[in-house]
């Protein structure tokens, strides 16, 4: 069922709003109509009743001989009143209501306890004679044998009726759903805001603070956002800085240890212990790298320019790394950072494939770095976990097999400090895309 709702909160609220709102404008529409009814019949009725009621008290008085001059002057303005043996009321249209007010009518006229019969028809009058005009027909025993019997043609009930009430219904259902609306829109404003300012978020001191605004509930959510914002911010420096003084602080030892082991022997044993500190310290290059990207500043960069270079470096050294024409893109980059992220998806793809090729692509509102191999690639269901730190596709802990499991993890530590991402891809036909995306200045 809910796939069925509207996804926004705005459009929920506007359309449950409606709805009841709906509902009880019908609802509304129907009392008000059915008492104007009510009231207009009422009306209506009440005169010729009352009329009714005199003629039958004026015929009962008169004498014999007069009694049809009798009639004769109480038979206008739509009113036919005539003395008859058994009146022509069916049975079926006898309205008891009608007849009991006749009744209460006759006895104010001194005609207590008179045997009556009523109805209420339709029957055509006036000028026009397609004019179908609600009619009263009443009945009274005047003696033993004779009844008066009345036709009395009302008021046609006022045709426009209808109309006003709906037109006044509609304007009513418009004013207050258009309220609901902008009410709910200046409530969903902020919240928005505060959706937007979370899915922003990136943990750098750089992010700006929402101002609180709206109701009371929002204001506190959107305050308690800042305060959360600020808290994180303070925990990842502190782990950067923590991250940073380990790093210094083993710097000292492994290279103290580093001068006492040369001199060790036998050789085969020095190099390897020679061969595990620079391990160590190649992977506490890399800790400090991550530790240290969120708080690099960048500048005005050609980024193509700085790629090229990068595959020059690469060709002087014998590498199998090309680079394709790109256009020119001017970006506000960390260049160390940047070439240092690249460097790693090099070092992959020309360890783990063989070859690598670079392009620099503009799209939007990122500049893209592609790095493209044609090796083995990485399976689908993998390629989430090996951009995370000290992760590998290698199973074993050999540097030279499989790395420390940073480079991944360190280049998309660049690319979102850089308001981008990183991307792996298949290439077809085999291989795979590493798209380094930074955000367009």
């Amino acid at each position: 069922m809910t796939r069925f709702l509207p996804r926004t909160l705005t459009t929920r609220m506007v359309l449950l709003l409606g709805f009841a709102l709906l509902l009880a404008q019908l609802a509304s529409f129907a009392l008000v109509w059915n008492d104007r009814q009510q009231l207009s019949r009422a009306r209506n009725e009440a005169p010729a009743i009352t009329r009714f009621a005199e003629a039958a008290s004026d015929i009962t008085t008169a004498d014999s001989e007069f009694r049809q001059l009798v009639l004769k002057d109480a038979s206008r303005h739509g009113a036919v009143f005539s003395l008859v043996a058994e009146p022509a009321i069916a049975a079926s249209e006898r309205d008891a209501d009608l007849e009991q007010r006749v009744r209460e009518a006759l006895a104010d006229t001194g005609l207590a306890d008179a045997e009556v019969e009523a109805a209420r028809l339709a029957s055509a009058g006036g000028s026009d004679p397609n004019t179908v005009r609600p009619t009263l027909r009443m009945a009274a025993r005047i003696t033993n044998n004779s009844w008066l019997e009345g036709r009395l043609h009302l008021r046609p009930q006022d045709p426009t009726l209808i109309y006003r009430l709906g037109a006044a219904t509609l304007v009513l259902y418009l004013f207050v759903l258009g309220a609901a609306s902008w009410g709910t829109r200046s409530i969903n404003r902020p919240l928005r805001e505060l959706t937007d300012a979370a899915h922003e978020f990136s943990g750098q001191s750089s992010t700006s603070q929402l101002e609180p605004r709206g109701p009371d509930d929002v204001r506190e959510a959107m305050e308690a956002f800042n305060a959360m914002n600020a808290r994180i911010v303070s925990l990842l420096e502190e782990k950067d800085y923590l991250l940073g003084a380990i790093g210094h602080d083993l710097r000292t030892p492994l290279t103290s240890l580093r001068v006492r082991i040369e001199s060790m022997e036998p050789e085969e044993d020095r190099d390897a212990a020679i061969a595990k500190i620079e391990e160590m310290t190649a992977m506490l290059e890399d800790i400090l790298v991550l530790a240290h990207a969120a708080r690099a500043e960048g500048r005005p960069m050609d980024l193509t320019a700085l790629v090229e270079a990068l595959v020059d470096e690469y060709a002087e050294l014998d590498r199998p790394v090309t680079f394709d024409p790109s256009p020119r893109v001017t970006v506000e980059i960390a260049p160390d950072l940047v070439r240092r992220a690249l460097r790693n998806l090099i070092d992959n793809a020309v360890t783990y494939a063989g070859a690598a090729q670079l392009r620099v692509l503009a799209e939007e509102a990122l500049v893209v770095v592609e790095v493209r191999d044609n090796g083995p690639g990485i399976p689908t269901e993998e390629r989430e976990r090996v951009v995370q730190p000290f992760q590998r596709l290698e199973a074993s802990r050999n540097r030279d097999t499989g790395g420390s499991g940073l480079g991944l993890a360190i280049a998309r530590s660049i690319a979102e400090n850089h308001g981008g991402s990183l991307e792996l891809r298949p290439n077809a036909p085999r291989g795979l895309v590493v798209r380094l995306n930074l955000l367009h200045s």
